[in-house]
């Protein structure tokens, strides 16, 4: 049975998440900082960090070098700002291009997500909407709806090729067999 936060912070000697984190916030800061050239997106990428790493204490504590494991996990947080951003501002330019039509569009697409959505098992469309919708990973969803991760990943990989045939787009994913 794995060790809870509170049981890691418990145990003599051992330096607790938060103490072994918050060593590590002005050099966290420092790097962000550099990384996205704005103190305020440095500041939401180490949060974002912090979040990630405090999910899976143990992990980080018992990592050989801690602040690389820090690091690696802030550039990761750095990226994925960055395409966030991207995505953003195409999608700012496609409305300033004129391409904006009151929203219809964007009602339009959610509609039909909603009916397609609607065609599927209920435990496959919580998957769906966890992660693709939301953004949670496979793992954040499956803790979310209380199921094994093996499970919610196949639930999504059924609901996937599900919605593929519904679409007309039948794809071959490569060997699997239909479900």
């Amino acid at each position: 049975m794995s060790k809870s936060l509170t049981d890691v912070r418990d145990q003599p000697g051992s330096a607790s998440f938060d103490e072994v984190f918050c060593g590590l916030l002005p050099k966290l800061y420092a790097r962000a900082a550099a990384l996205t050239g704005a103190a305020q997106c440095g500041e939401d990428a180490v949060h974002d960090v912090y979040l990630k790493l405090a999910s899976r204490p143990r992990r980080f504590l018992e990592h050989p070098e801690p602040a690389a494991y820090a690091f690696s996990a802030l550039a990761s947080a750095t990226r994925d700002g960055w395409r966030r951003e991207k995505r953003q501002a195409e999608e700012r330019l496609r409305h300033a291009a004129g391409a904006w039509d009151g929203g219809v569009e964007e009602r339009t697409g959610e509609i039909e997500a909603v009916r397609l959505l609607d065609q599927l098992p209920r435990q496959q469309a919580r998957v769906v909407i966890l992660v693709d919708l939301d953004g949670y990973t496979t793992e954040q969803a499956a803790r979310i709806l209380g199921i094994g991760r093996g499970t919610a990943a196949r639930y999504r990989t059924r609901a996937v090729r599900r919605l593929r045939r519904l679409l007309g787009r039948d794809v071959d994913t490569g060997g699997t067999g239909a479900q």
